[in-house]
């Protein structure tokens, strides 16, 4: 998504079923019963989390059993009122999730077990993965991957502990897929930055901001950590969204807004350097895509079961089983592209068209899988008490964000044909 800011130089001119769960309150390692330490999917159905040392299930069964035990009972409550959770944020901290991309955990991360939280956390709601994405993916990673060692030390140890939460200014007021487009900042020793952002998750609450805005001096992008509080800054919650209700998506804007060269971050040269940010995060909307349309095949397995029609369970009928096989193919080649990319990503070859295609097929087939749920539920499927009129909205923020089904396709074209159809 995109932003348009300009920036001055300071010298010059001035983002209600319980599923299965394992694992303790206590914490990775309290897990007991059974060879693996975390129940497996109901839609795993190639057994996909094998994969996982014992290690990373006792950690993802915990934070199942955290997701199942304090985030379920409320979700649909914050979902219908459009709050944030804000009194889960310590339970959150205390999983230690947010540093395992920076060796700033007591567990070990990879590609894959970070894959894994992503399916998990919107297994259970897609606006807790995108709080925990902007956050620990897009500021943090904007920071590790574009900050000095004095400003990674400065800023992700706290990041990491939640104690100062992140969010990632980069879409314009009147922007779109071409991001790129319209960001203007001069340079100098100090910075004035101004402009509008739209879209901005995390945007209303955040600590940190991680503004984009261009470089009128050199006409490139560069990043700003931009500190709550600072004169000039001001943001406004969105209204009347559809999906994502829990996401606390703002209007950001920069009037004036001064910030020290101290809050550059110097490894954000160009656009380019932008892209790279967003092609770590790419693939995680995939996964996030995958565990939604998890969530509506589990959710639509269990009312098979459970719902009666003609004296026998709906799950005896003939379309409900072609609904349920179709769901599962879907969630199963999800699945199956998103582990690869993972296992791509954390050997280092993971190319950014690998990436796009995961997403635009994941978001694509989680379309269908949520609407052939929804079905499966009849008039039932649009009462939020039943979960699965939720994970159906959800989804068409899903599909859009992290680059549209369009223009993924056009980076996978590209790939193929070495023509670019790009405007």
């Amino acid at each position: 998504m995109t932003a348009t800011s300009t920036a001055t130089s300071a010298g010059n001119s001035a983002g209600n079923s319980a599923g299965n769960s394992a694992g303790t309150a206590g914490g990775p390692g309290g897990t007991t019963g059974g060879s693996s330490p975390l129940a497996p999917l109901d839609g795993d159905f190639f057994g996909f989390q094998a994969l996982l040392p014992d290690a990373d299930l006792e950690l993802l069964a915990w934070v199942r059993a955290f997701l199942d035990r304090e985030v379920r009972p409320v979700v649909t409550d914050h979902w219908t009122r459009a709050e944030f959770p804000f009194e889960l944020v310590p339970g959150f901290a205390e999983l230690d999730i947010a540093g395992l991309r920076y060796g700033l955990s007591e567990h070990q991360g990879n590609e894959l077990l970070n894959g894994f939280l992503a399916l998990e956390l919107c297994r259970v709601d897609a606006s807790d993965n995108s709080f925990h994405g902007v956050h620990a993916g897009l500021a943090m990673g904007s920071i590790h991957r574009c900050g000095s060692d004095e400003q990674r030390e400065r800023w992700l140890p706290p990041m990491a502990r939640m104690e100062q939460l992140g969010a990632f200014a980069l879409t314009e007021e009147d922007g779109g897929s071409d991001v790129a487009g319209g960001m203007r900042t001069t340079g100098g020793g100090s910075w004035v930055l101004d402009g509008v952002k739209r879209w901005i998750g995390n945007g209303t609450f955040a600590d940190l901001v991680v503004v984009w805005a261009r470089d009128v001096a050199d006409d490139q992008v560069k990043a700003f950590v931009v500190e709550r509080g600072t004169p000039g800054l001001g943001s406004r919650k969105m209204e009347g969204k559809i999906a994502l209700r829990i996401t606390q998506n703002a209007v950001i804007e920069l009037r004036g807004c001064r910030v020290p060269e101290a809050n550059r971050l110097p490894g954000a040269r160009s656009f380019r350097d932008t892209a790279r940010v967003l092609r770590q995060t790419r693939g995680g909307a995939a996964w996030g895509a995958v565990g939604c349309m998890l969530a509506a095949y589990e959710l639509a397995v269990r009312y098979a079961a459970d719902r009666e029609q003609f004296g026998r369970p709906i799950g005896g009928f003939q379309l409900v089983q072609d609904h349920l096989a179709t769901m599962l193919g879907n969630v199963t080649s999800g699945l199956a592209m998103v582990v690869r990319l993972a296992q791509l990503q954390e050997q280092g070859v993971r190319r950014h068209e690998q990436s796009a295609l995961a997403k635009s097929v994941a978001t694509t087939r989680m379309r269908e899988t949520v609407a052939l749920a929804r079905e499966v539920f009849g008039g039932n499927g649009i009462l939020l008490e039943n979960d699965v009129a939720r994970f159906f909205a959800d989804a068409e923020a899903l599909y859009s964000y992290e680059g549209s089904r369009e223009m993924n396709q056009l980076i996978v074209g590209r790939s193929i044909t070495g023509l670019s159809a790009f405007t």
